[in-house]
């Protein structure tokens, strides 16, 4: 049309698009007559039946049935005449088809989870071993027996974001709170642990807004080795993907096979095949868990690892790692309430309960402080006012035979060796003399040597001079230009030399 209006069009510019455009030249001087007379190059737009707002909303109510948004369409234009008349319903499919997309029709029809199976996602660049952890709360489809009653576990696990290594897991029979977060994580930082040599420090953990995962317990225990907790926005699961597909696939993998499973395939009516079916114990559901994370670990080899198991992607890694020492590691996550308390003839007063231990034998009356795991009352850890660690103490109503057989040996074997002590002291405290026949003087029997006296004096000198004196102050060089003293043989006159008269 450019060539046209100025005049340089000619039938071998026509000949040359048809060419290129796959059409005859009489279509395309029909294009240029009709460009001419409307002033348009585009096709000429269609009045059609297109989506709008109402009709979405229309499709919401009815769950993305168009026969029934069809139907409602028609029932409207019957009652009121000034509607237009209702499309067809193959020209509502079509516009369907045309202005929604999969992920608005799956949306509208089933609500937000089902729109976003059509979204696409970035992924993060490949990171290094410990870089990151992902960690997060599964309830388990899968009944089991707790204490006679059929539960459903929960597991608490996290998992390394770039050899995709399970380091750490925790299960519960009910809803997990901050202790099986704190017992997850210590298995994960602990090197030495089930899943070994998996483990150290990671760089940072990213959790949803679980509040178990961002209590104050959790927070500070991680931010005691400068571990930031990453809290990301609520239901967004594709933030964290790693751990979201390891629930995925232990419920595909393992949870489909284990009797009372939630999701196995229903008879008509709603019926299980067994209702009847035993289900596992507790113990045994935790064995058969903890058997797959190590096949997960050591055996699987996901597609990302490019054949590669975890534990060989973790293996092959030559990024360093950040070990925590184990006395660190052994308080980790405790709780303390900041209290002094002492340590009396029934133990440590904590919660209007008595804990003992063997350690505590004739300790009564010292100030100490103590520590304890969230939810666990059974035991408690005890420190001095300075922070060094004394041991373990255990709730004395809840004490087994061994423990109160451990207390009653060693406040035997502490009276034994006071006993002993005091035997020895009134050895020494006693004088025994030699019996005589004559008037002489007492002689004490077991007297020492000459070279005994001088051995043991020795001893004792030399035990004097390793003990540190307090006011003791090392002597410094003379300064150049004092006047040294004379010394004794000069400074003193010769007795054997009359001394001269004036």
């Amino acid at each position: 049309m450019a060539l046209d209006q100025d005049g340089e069009l000619t039938s071998a510019h026509v000949r040359l698009v048809a060419t290129a455009v796959g059409r005859s030249e009489r279509a395309v001087w029909r294009w240029v007559a009709k460009a001419r007379t409307t002033g348009h190059v585009g096709t000429a737009p269609r009045t059609r039946f297109t989506v709008t707002p109402e009709l979405r909303r229309l499709l919401v109510l009815w769950g993305g049935n168009a026969s029934a948004v069809h139907r409602e369409l028609k029932e409207r234009a019957l009652a009121d005449p000034r509607l237009p008349a209702a499309p067809s319903l193959s020209t509502i499919h079509r516009a369907l088809r045309r202005d929604l997309t999969p992920g608005d029709r799956a949306g509208l029809a089933l609500g937000e989870a089902a729109r976003r199976a059509f979204d696409v996602f970035g992924k993060r660049p490949a990171e290094h071993r410990n870089a990151a952890w992902e960690g997060d709360h599964k309830c388990v489809p899968v009944q089991v027996w707790v204490e006679d009653e059929l539960a459903q576990p929960w597991v608490t696990w996290f998992i390394d974001c770039a050899t995709k290594v399970i380091m750490g897991v925790a299960v519960t029979p009910h809803a997990p709170s901050r202790d099986a977060v704190l017992a997850a994580l210590r298995m994960a930082l602990d090197r030495g642990e089930t899943f070994g040599p998996a483990g150290g420090l990671p760089g940072l953990v990213r959790v949803d807004r679980g509040k178990e995962f961002l209590c104050g317990t959790v927070t500070s225990a991680l931010g005691a080795f400068a571990v930031p907790v990453v809290d990301l926005p609520a239901y967004t699961p594709h933030l964290k993907g790693t751990i979201e597909a390891l629930n995925d696939a232990v419920e595909r993998m393992r949870f489909v096979s284990m009797p009372r499973y939630l999701h196995q395939q229903r008879l008509i009516g709603g019926r299980t095949p067994d209702p009847d079916e035993p289900a596992l114990t507790f113990e045994a559901f935790v064995e058969l868990l903890l058997k797959w994370v190590h096949w997960w670990n050591t055996e699987h080899k996901p597609r990302a690892l490019g054949g590669l198991t975890p534990m060989e992607a973790w293996r092959s890694d030559p990024t360093p790692l950040h070990n925590v020492p184990a006395q660190q590691l052994a308080h980790f996550g405790l709780e303390d309430d900041g209290r002094t308390r002492t340590i009396t003839t029934h133990g440590v007063r904590w919660r209007n309960r008595h804990y003992i231990a063997p350690w505590m034998v004739g300790r009564s009356g010292d100030h100490v402080a103590l520590r304890h795991l969230p939810h666990h009352d059974t035991t408690i850890e005890i420190f001095d006012l300075d922070g060094a660690y004394l041991g373990t103490a255990f709730l004395a109503e809840a004490a087994s035979k061994e423990q109160i057989d451990a207390v009653r040996k060693t406040r035997t074997a502490k009276a034994r060796q006071l006993r002993a002590d005091a035997k020895a002291a009134t050895r020494l405290r006693r004088e025994r003399f030699k019996a005589v026949t004559t008037p002489t003087p007492p002689q004490r029997l077991g007297a020492l040597t000459a070279a005994e006296a001088e051995a043991e004096l020795r001893g004792s000198a030399a035990t004097e001079l390793q003990r540190p004196n307090p006011d003791y102050i090392p002597h410094l060089p003379v300064p150049e230009g004092w006047a040294r003293p004379a010394s004794v043989e000069t400074a003193l006159p010769d007795p054997n030399v009359p001394e001269e008269k004036e």
